[in-house]
């Protein structure tokens, strides 16, 4: 129940924000810092976030443990209205915006899982044939020197 003598805040600070998302203050910050949210600042120069940003940081947590960059969850939240808390339709239309990405590390997944069957019977790890270490000879391609494999 609402406290009559203290009125509903309109905003967060971020201290309220960190315990009400489970977030941590430095990682509130650290989202700031890469454009995943926003604060105003008072006449004493604190924070003071809206209180859609508690949606917010729910989806920036969530993108993470599905593995999406925060630089792909920038992109995504960007296309959102700005002081507005993301609603069902919002969440389907970043979910599809994810879903190829998803999907295409999803089947790497797999081909690594079945590959690795055979990396273990043969136990070469050969930097020019083995489907793990190089995959389709990949880095001869690029000519010699050392070269690194695309992570993605």
């Amino acid at each position: 129940m609402q406290d009559k003598a203290r009125p509903l805040a309109r905003e967060l600070s971020v201290g309220e924000l960190a315990r009400r998302s489970g977030v941590a203050v430095s990682a509130l910050h650290f989202y700031e810092a890469k454009g995943l949210i926003s604060s105003n600042r008072t006449g004493g120069n604190q924070r003071r976030y809206s209180r859609d940003a508690l949606r917010r940081v729910a989806v920036i947590k969530v993108a993470q443990r599905l593995g999406i960059p925060l630089a792909t969850i920038r992109e995504a939240l960007a296309t959102l209205p700005e002081g507005r808390t993301p609603n069902a339709a919002d969440w389907r239309k970043l979910s599809e915006y994810w879903r190829a990405d998803l999907d295409a590390r999803i089947q790497k997944l797999v081909q690594l899982r079945d590959h690795l069957d055979e990396c273990i019977g043969c136990g070469c790890l050969s930097v020019e044939t083995c489907p793990l270490r190089n995959p389709y000879d990949k880095l001869g391609e690029q000519g010699p020197g050392a070269r690194l494999l695309d992570p993605g």
